[in-house]
């Protein structure tokens, strides 16, 4: 998942570009870049569109981005996407593990009037600062929570909160990353709002890779390429990898849980992150051409 690309619910024609790009994943919307004038129509064009699966043959995710909670479109929003065969659904707006519990709920009830419906996973948006207080408490108050997802305009803009500063970035991924890792859950980073801001794209994305994210979302095609790149394991990390766990085959077989690998110890934690940058690797290869 190094890349997710925003689509606009309510913008039809950009739907099989979308499904042609290099993004791992993609995030219909019908929230924040539809407006209230035209969330059912949204509503009608994403469901005509997902209902054959051509996500499943181009091999990619598929995540419907709902309304808030409490808003007029959300009940509607939950009815159609139970209609749809999506890999996880992203619920915004959501501020407690209570409120998160009650979202599934209302979830369930409809998915229940519906038999064989696919139950998706929860990309739980982080886009408030009482949610990033309670962000583990969210992610661990039930087991359809796959993920959680930063959302710093939200969190910096309304606040005066520099975002061109790192620091103020890096402190925040920080927390959200340590909240996910608390749930066990994957974390996910933010959208970048300049579409020609290369440079400032990549700082948000290393700063994310190297605390664990999974990935970067994108607002726009270009953007695609850059978190891939950011987030795809080098030649280096894959062969260090392979390096941790051969040795970890060598080392079990003489009943050891701590073992040296290019001048360093490693034990279980290393050996976990050596299976997962190659599991990551595994995946890429898949979906990128040779």
């Amino acid at each position: 998942m190094r890349s997710k690309l925003f689509v606009p619910g309510v913008r039809p024609e950009l739907f099989a570009k979308a499904m042609a790009s290099a993004a791992d994943v993609l995030s219909f919307d019908l929230e924040d870049a539809v407006p209230a004038a035209h969330k059912a129509r949204a509503r009608a064009c994403v469901v005509e569109y997902l209902s054959p699966r051509p996500h499943r043959a181009a091999g990619k995710q598929v995540i419907v981005r709902a309304n808030g909670p409490g808003t007029p479109e959300w009940m509607d929003d939950l009815r159609a996407i139970a209609s749809l065969d999506v890999d996880l659904v992203n619920l915004p707006k959501i501020e407690s593990a209570d409120q998160l519990v009650d979202a599934v709920r209302r979830m369930e009830t409809i998915e229940a009037e519906s038999p064989g419906t696919v139950r998706p996973g929860l990309l739980v948006n982080i886009e408030t600062p009482r949610a990033l207080r309670h962000a583990a408490a969210i992610a661990g108050a039930h087991p359809r929570v796959r993920g959680l997802q930063l959302g710093l305009g939200d969190l910096f803009e309304p606040y005066g909160i520099a975002r061109d500063d790192l620091r103020n970035v890096h402190a925040t991924q920080y927390a959200l990353r340590m909240a996910a890792a608390e749930a066990g859950v994957f974390v996910y980073d933010t959208a970048f709002p300049g579409l020609d801001d290369e440079k400032g794209f990549r700082a948000e994305a290393e700063s994310a890779r190297a605390l664990g994210y999974a990935g970067k979302s994108c607002v726009h095609p270009r953007q695609v390429a850059w978190a891939n790149d950011v987030f795809d394991p080098t030649p280096e990390e894959i062969e260090a990898a392979r390096h941790v766990i051969d040795a970890a085959a060598g080392a079990e077989g003489r009943g050891h849980g701590a073992f040296a690998v290019d001048g360093r110890m490693v034990d279980a934690p290393y050996l976990a992150h050596a299976r997962t940058i190659l599991a990551m690797a595994r995946a890429n290869k898949k979906k990128d051409p040779a």
